[in-house]
């Protein structure tokens, strides 16, 4: 499928700001043999005294901009066309869940796509007592990796509650998991701390989620939005495979990554500093728009 990505932010102040500095992770990139990104663009109004763009040790691409006059409203655009390739994975040909261990430890690589790095606590991803509980009594004799990842995964999505009230952006995963409620940076972070707390290493996946209007009702433009699910680690056979708790279902075409690691610290849309008073306000409009 190809898509054209719309992604427009609006920070506004009730004062105006100075020298504000934000570090922003929205580009979508290359992924080889799961997407491709043909043209991408990503501006400021007004635009900043300083831009940097790298690429992070996860391979996601960041953009640094800093405004060094003051400012009373900050607007940011997103314009992509993705291609993406990925389709929901066929037989399950992973490891059994017993020999993952041994496979991991023979992984020698320290890149950013080696398991190692997914399986300890983190600081929003556990494991956790309660939430490694709940993973262990999902498992069978037996039992695959990938079946063990998509158990976990569809014991949440009925267990939990999505309740875009319920949770803010610093609720710990262990407390949403305790009330059962949450959105989806909490059922994600919950699934991972509930993987790594039965050996599986998983991490946080950040991108854009095609959605589709009730049957009968036109589309609404920017109604889409900015999402996250699971990516876990099924054996050196099988390597990553990537489950979505909140829609529980396995990341299809409708899927568009824009950044992997350890958990959401790792691949906020935006995060920054600023010097001002008084309050603000955020609006943030997405669009993923089908061109075939």
């Amino acid at each position: 499928m190809r898509y054209e990505v719309k992604l427009k932010l609006t920070y506004s102040y009730d004062a105006p700001t100075d020298h504000a500095r934000n570090l922003l992770r929205v580009l979508p990139s290359d992924i080889l043999g799961v997407q491709r990104v043909s043209s991408r663009l990503l501006s400021f109004d007004p635009p900043p005294s300083e831009r940097r763009d790298q690429v992070d040790f996860f391979g996601n691409a960041t953009t640094s901009v800093v405004w060094h006059e003051p400012l009373a409203e900050i607007g940011v655009e997103l314009v992509a066309q993705v291609d993406r390739a990925a389709a929901e994975p066929g037989l399950d040909l992973s490891s059994p869940l017993s020999e993952l261990p041994a496979e991991i430890a023979q992984v020698r690589s320290l890149g950013p796509d080696a398991p190692h790095h997914y399986l300890a606590a983190s600081r929003r991803a556990g494991p956790t007592r309660e939430m490694t509980a709940f993973a262990q009594a999902l498992l069978q004799p037996g039992m695959t990796a990938r079946a063990a990842i998509e158990a976990v995964g569809r014991a949440l999505h009925r267990e939990m509650k999505f309740d875009a009230e319920a949770t803010d952006v610093d609720t710990p995963a262990a407390e949403a998991f305790a009330n059962r409620h949450g959105v989806c940076q909490d059922f994600s972070h919950i699934m991972i701390s509930c993987l790594r707390g039965v050996g599986i290493p998983a991490a946080y996946v950040s991108g854009f989620l095609r959605t589709y209007p009730p049957p009968g009702q036109p589309r609404l433009e920017g109604a889409d939005a900015m999402h996250a699910w699971v990516r876990a680690w099924a054996g050196a056979e099988t390597g990553w495979v990537e489950f979505d708790p909140t829609n529980d279902q396995f990341a299809g075409d409708d899927y568009i990554t824009v950044g992997y690691g350890r958990d959401y610290d790792d691949v906020p849309p935006l995060r920054g500093a600023m010097r001002g008073a008084g309050g603000q306000e955020s609006a943030q409009a997405v669009d993923v728009i089908p061109l075939e």
